[in-house]
């Protein structure tokens, strides 16, 4: 049997980002910059660089900054030529030679409801899911992980990582029932969010899925579920009943941009990762501890 190979990606990007208000009233939150790049941007060259070669984008209202930020500017690059900045020009050109499609989500119905909005664009065909809340640093790309465990197993995969046992509580979680491998599991049952003390295992779902084509057949006949939404969960749930889905513990840093303080973590270590930043960030941090210790020993005294 011949495994189809998988050239398509899906990142849903239609939530309201309330947790970033007031930012994300007028600005879509994957449009937010790390740095000097907009969230979504790094998920984007994590599925070229994994071999994707079409890339549809689930949008909703209010997100026209991000079909813009990835089309073409001839005035700016014609200025940019103009004023032989080669490197801004490089750096603008990088946004717009990618193969990218916009579909609208016309209800914010979840996740797995925006995930349904592909089924044309996919076709019969493997892909991947790609949440922009989520930023893995790795040498291989997770998603190329994920590529290569479906290209043995045929089926679909699952992206996971260990989380401690306070944190079990934010995501969808594995019940693992054998392994086939250290890192790639057979999976029992999703839970999703468990309850304190009561996850079976510490493997939480992390932003990253391989499906089969079959999983549209789950998510058309999809209940609502939790917060009466379509869980893309209880869709795999239903899947894995029929067909098998593995989870795959993948490697790299996971940097979670889903909520402030780790939003807050990933632009200070991207920003200490590069050469033209990262002395300069440092004393600034270093400057800002000294002072907050300072104070500290003011009040103390007092």
């Amino acid at each position: 049997m011949t495994i189809k190979r998988v050239k398509k990606a899906v990142i849903p990007a239609a939530g309201l980002g309330t947790r970033f208000l007031p930012a994300t009233k007028a600005m879509p939150k994957e449009m937010l910059p790390i740095v000097d790049k907009p969230t979504i941007q790094y998920i984007i060259e994590e599925a070229v660089e994994s071999g994707i070669e079409d890339i549809l984008i689930v949008t909703g209202k209010g997100k026209r900054a991000i079909e813009d930020h990835f089309d073409s500017v001839p005035e700016l690059e014609q200025q940019l030529i103009e004023k032989g900045k080669s490197e801004f020009l490089k750096l603008v050109e990088e946004t717009t030679n990618i193969n990218i499609h916009f579909i609208r989500q016309s209800k914010p119905r979840g996740l797995g409801h925006a995930v349904l909005q592909a089924k044309a664009f996919i076709g019969d065909e493997p892909f991947v899911v790609m949440l922009g809340d989520d930023i893995v640093q790795a040498e291989v790309p997770c998603t190329r992980q994920l590529i290569e465990q479906y290209e043995v197993t045929n089926s679909s995969i699952i992206g996971v990582q260990s989380v401690s046992d306070e944190e079990t509580q934010r995501y969808g979680i594995v019940d693992p029932s054998s392994s086939v491998s250290e890192k790639l599991h057979k999976v029992k049952s999703f839970v999703e969010k468990p309850e304190p003390g009561t996850a079976p295992s510490n493997l939480a779902i992390l932003g990253r899925y391989l499906f089969t084509p079959e999983i549209f057949k789950y998510l058309e006949t999809q209940e609502p579920g939790a917060g009466n939404e379509i869980q893309l969960t209880d869709a795999i749930t239903r899947l894995n009943e029929m067909q098998r889905v593995f989870a795959y513990e993948f490697d790299g840093k996971r940097y979670d941009v889903g909520e402030k303080l780790g939003f807050i973590q990933t632009t200070i270590e991207m920003a200490l990762q590069r050469e033209d930043l990262k002395e300069e960030v440092a004393n600034i941090i270093r400057n800002i501890y000294l002072e907050l210790k300072e104070e500290e020993m003011i009040k103390s005294v007092n």
